[in-house]
């Protein structure tokens, strides 16, 4: 069955449901059995793992499971399991995976608040946290400990994008007894199949591209049969649950995920090439263009790309960068992506990275391309950049 058929059913069930096409929102809390008999099946069931069974609200309803199925099925996992935020299912999968005395190695691209968990919580804990240069493939063998649990990866990384040798690292990981825990949101499950290239744990800030509208927060890590009773213990320990009206907003936007995904995929790459000619940039930092470093092992292992990419101005003025945010009317500034609006987000990696030499020197900022013509979004930002030029010149 092809993607976008297996879009459009997946987590379906109109037999089901009365005949009605999409699976309803079910809240509850409270379950009833109607005997004993069946009280005992439903906790038997639930002792078994069975896909669906569930006893009380915060297990699971058929509107999360729903979406659960459907992420796992369409990632190639074996179970998923759903959390309030993408860092909710960061967090919970680290606590899952990691004990006292363990060792953990991150990527130096990862997500600022994945590092901030490491440092302020987990630190605490006993775990200890070695960042690595994301560059570094199967030379991660160096690094791996005797007591080393975790391999963190993040293709391409927040913010820098850099893109990773993920079947490369898990070799090495696997082969010392670790497991290799991916944050794939860049990537969603159409672009990028994570456990075709050794990942472990799958994690997703389903709030982007999975929703698709801004108007929902969820995460979500898909898990290989080995991982997933520790995964799904640690979100039950942890009363990890999830609101059936945001999975029913996230199935929702699966129906559409293959069409906008084309759309964003096309839009980045044409406003990409676009900066990439223009005199006031200094580099820009989108995995699918050939002048970027990663680009090799991009087109070896993913399918497309999204509409996020990061740009490096020719100032190294900050009221330059200033001006130009100000001066865009069609991106929006704010954090999150993954919508169908534009975003501008302004970044200072220099100072977090410790691993990885950052190589530019101008103002940096990351760019999301949503779903308006690429041609206005050109124009949107050639106005802003030749407004600044202006101003560069005058100083």
């Amino acid at each position: 069955m092809q993607e976008s058929t297996r879009l459009a059913s997946l987590g379906r069930d109109p037999q089901r449901f009365g005949g009605l096409v999409n699976t309803p929102i079910f809240r509850g809390s409270t379950i009833l059995s109607s005997s004993m008999a069946e009280w005992e099946q439903r906790k038997a069931d639930r002792a078994a793992d069975v896909p669906g069974a569930t006893t009380y609200g915060r297990f699971g309803t058929p509107t999360t499971h729903a979406l659960e199925d459907a992420i796992a099925q369409l990632e190639g996992g074996h179970r998923a399991q759903l959390f309030p935020s993408g860092l909710a299912a960061i967090t919970t999968v680290l606590t899952g995976l990691l004990r006292q005395g363990d060792h953990i190695l991150v990527t130096d691209s990862a997500y600022g608040p994945t590092r901030g968990f490491l440092s302020r919580v987990l630190a605490r804990f006993g775990v200890e946290t070695t960042l690595y240069d994301p560059r570094i493939g199967a030379g991660i063998a160096a690094l791996m400990r005797p007591n080393t649990r975790v391999v963190y990866v993040e293709s391409p990384g927040s913010e820098t994008f850099e893109i990773q040798d993920i079947p490369a690292i898990a070799e090495v990981a696997h082969r010392q007894g670790a497991h290799v825990v991916m944050d794939n949101t860049w990537g969603t499950p159409l672009f990028y199949k994570p456990f075709e290239h050794g990942v472990d744990v799958s994690i997703q800030a389903a709030t982007k591209y999975i929703v698709g509208h801004s108007d929902a927060m969820l995460g979500i890590a898909t898990c290989t049969a080995q991982t997933w009773p520790l995964i799904k213990q640690a979100a039950q320990d942890l009363g990890q649950t999830t609101s059936p009206d945001d999975a029913y907003l996230a199935l929702r936007g699966l129906r559409t995920l293959g069409v906008r995904l084309r759309q964003h995929h096309s839009a980045g790459l044409e406003v990409a090439r676009w900066l990439e000619g223009h005199d006031a940039i200094e580099a820009v930092l989108h995995p699918a263009l050939p002048s970027h470093p990663g680009h090799a092992l991009w087109q070896r292992d993913f399918l497309g790309a999204c509409g996020l990419f990061s740009v490096v101005l020719k100032t190294t003025s900050v009221q330059d960068m200033h001006g130009f945010v100000d001066a865009l009317q069609l991106f929006g500034l704010g954090v999150s992506w993954g919508g169908f609006e534009s975003l501008v987000i302004p970044f200072t990696p220099g100072g977090d990275h410790t691993a990885a030499r950052w190589p530019w020197r101008g103002q940096a900022l990351r760019l999301h391309v949503g779903l308006e013509d690429p041609r206005d979004l050109i124009a949107d930002l050639d106005q802003a950049l030749v407004a600044m030029s202006r101003r560069l010149r005058a100083a």
